[in-house]
């Protein structure tokens, strides 16, 4: 079992790690042409990454995940946000197991 300061260090190293990435992502991307495809690209990203998550969640879950990408799918499709379609499938998956599923 993990102690609360070797936690503490994980979390520290990921958390500059992240920083890092994001850092050199930015401003290498300062010396990149913006064109329409690459905007484009940019804004597909989070939907390739929620639906990568889901996925594979999905593929290796019951009846609650399966249920819960029917509310994100549902949910991206009307608000086009993936922080709401991520807590609605989160509320899905809880409201499933909290009545048994």
């Amino acid at each position: 079992m993990m102690s609360s300061s070797d936690f503490l260090a994980l979390l520290a190293v990921m958390a500059i790690a992240a920083y890092t990435c994001r850092v050199l992502g930015f401003m290498a991307m300062r010396y990149v042409p913006m064109t329409a495809r690459m905007q484009a690209a940019l804004k597909a990203t989070p939907i390739s990454v929620m639906s990568g998550i889901v996925a594979l969640t999905a593929y290796n879950g019951g009846p609650p995940e399966w249920v819960a990408l029917g509310v994100v799918i549902g949910l991206m499709r009307i608000f086009g946000n993936d922080i709401i379609a991520a807590f609605g499938g989160i509320a899905a998956v809880a409201l499933m197991r909290a009545t048994g599923f």
